[in-house]
């Protein structure tokens, strides 16, 4: 049998049709076998392949670390857990604080964990660290999972951003050594068009171009004097801005174009606003967008705090997750609710919560999750984790395979080092 009738045994159904999929499944296992593909070649193959899946993530980040007691895993009746109530959700069994109702009703879809557990509680730290599965080390900035996502399934001709993120009014984590091609876009207000996404007055697409070209020209010097990395930084966020000044996709920015039922649905605060913009936004073909809810660093009046915190982002999340499952996105879209920690079930004298990472939650839907179930658990007062422990590698190993995503996968720094997507870790299985 030659190399070809090979392959075509291989990648054939018992139908005797070829399929794409299995097509690059065995292309991706034996290619260097056949010798008919190097392995760089099967590889790619493989990352277009994984590019056509149209997958997409939703990282909602609560800034300041969210209390699990306030959130999603209350205690009510027990001194730690304060005032706050336990209310019911569409899921019998499953209780969530009392300032969640939207999010309630929307728990079919949703996946609680509640034994997450980090040892970093220091803000910066575990910002970093919940943002790219690593710790702050030496002269390495890791890429975020925004980056990793984008680098991973973006498609590679796609003409907006590939990571955009929304209302962070802190440094974004950025991509790292992935380089600026799969920086964050950051939107300060959703409700507002980005600034500076037109082209200038009197200028047209020729007389643009003609502009790039003689940037182009102007920074070869450069380049060839040993400025090769810097230029080639450059001309990526410039090419990257060029087409999309020019995208007929812009218009995914544009909220207006939303009914204003739908638009009171998330809430008329910049965090509702910004899920929406975010689930236009991965209907246009954007692969990672982040959110941000700031203020929840609740050292002080963390029950009134954590109430008008979470009214503001209740209605934003439980819609986005409604809309996405009525609009057939839900299934190829990762949604991640979380902070960088949690808080001290102890009551401090300011009848606020302290730094806690060794105990709290998060909440995950789509891609794949199966939605109302929640995985681990704490004690009576949430002083330690009871059951099912889940680190963050685990974490983003978990991301990872609902994405699609080798997390063994070795990217290169500058200097020649290889770094893991994930270092350790284990997806978390029973959440599929």
């Amino acid at each position: 049998m030659s190399d070809m009738q090979t392959l075509m045994h291989v990648t054939t159904g018992r139908d005797g049709v070829l399929s794409r999929r299995t097509f690059f499944r065995s292309v991706a296992a034996g290619a260097a076998g056949l010798g008919l593909l190097g392995w760089k070649d099967a590889l790619t193959l493989h990352a277009q392949e994984l590019r056509r899946q149209g997958k997409s993530c939703i990282l909602l980040f609560m800034r300041g670390g969210p209390s699990q007691f306030e959130t999603f895993d209350p205690k009510p009746g027990h001194a730690n857990g304060g005032p706050t109530q336990a209310i019911n959700t569409a899921v019998s069994g499953v209780r969530i604080a009392e300032h969640w109702p939207n999010v309630a009703q929307q728990m079919r879809d949703i996946a609680l964990i509640r034994s997450m557990n980090n040892r970093e509680g220091e803000h910066q730290r575990a910002t970093y660290q919940m943002h790219t599965g690593y710790i702050p080390a030496g002269g390495v900035r890791h890429p975020s999972i925004g980056a990793i996502v984008a680098s991973e399934i973006g498609p590679r001709d796609f003409d907006l951003p590939h990571f955009v993120s929304v209302g962070n009014r802190f440094t974004t984590m950025g991509s790292g050594f992935l380089g600026m091609q799969f920086a964050p876009f950051v939107v300060a207000n959703p409700n507002q068009m980005p600034s500076n996404v037109e082209l200038p007055g009197g200028v047209n697409s020729a007389r643009y171009d003609r502009r790039l070209n003689l940037m182009t020209d102007l920074e070869r010097d450069f380049a060839e004097s040993g400025g090769q990395s810097h230029v080639q930084s450059h001309r990526a966020l410039v090419t990257s801005a060029a087409a999309m000044v020019r995208s007929p996709r812009l218009r995914a920015f544009d909220l207006s174009q939303e009914t204003q039922a739908i638009r009171r649905r998330y809430g008329s605060n910049a965090f509702g606003q910004g899920c929406l913009l975010a689930r236009r936004l991965v209907e246009a073909g954007v692969t990672f967008v982040e959110v941000d809810s700031n203020g929840w660093d609740t050292h002080q009046d963390n029950f009134e705090r954590t109430r008008t915190l979470s009214g503001g982002v209740d209605s934003g999340f439980a819609a986005l997750v409604q809309d996405l499952r009525e609009r057939g996105r839900l299934e190829r879209t990762l949604v991640i609710w979380m902070g960088e920690f949690g808080r001290t079930p102890r009551i401090n004298g300011n009848n606020g919560r302290d730094h806690f990472p060794r105990a709290f939650n998060i909440a995950l839907a789509g891609c794949g999750i199966r939605g109302g179930q929640v995985l681990g658990a704490t004690s009576a007062g949430g002083n330690d984790i009871t059951n099912r422990p889940v680190g963050v590698a685990d974490l983003f190993c978990t991301f990872c395979h609902a994405l699609n995503i080798n997390p063994r996968k070795e990217n290169m720094t500058p200097i020649g080092r290889p770094i893991r997507i994930v270092d350790g870790g284990e997806t978390v299985r029973e959440l599929f």
